[in-house]
């Protein structure tokens, strides 16, 4: 994909300044950098772990929002 010269100056990502002072194309960026750390949490944190069936009724009861 080429850069078009037709190109809407108003509307180029490295000169269209965001909330911050920071170019819409360095927001970008940093949104992605953090959707990839969330998605790395998230993988880290819900890595299959076998439970016994001690453990699952374990955090059943305890997962219950206080209601018991």
């Amino acid at each position: 994909m080429t850069d078009a010269p037709e190109r809407d100056p108003a509307s180029d990502p490295d000169k269209l300044k965001g909330p911050g002072g920071m170019t819409l194309r360095q927001i970008h960026e940093q949104v992605q950098k953090s959707v990839q750390r969330d998605r790395e949490a998230q993988a880290a944190h819900s890595s299959p772990v076998p439970q016994g069936r001690w453990q699952r009724w374990v955090r059943y009861v305890w997962g219950r929002s206080g209601r018991r």
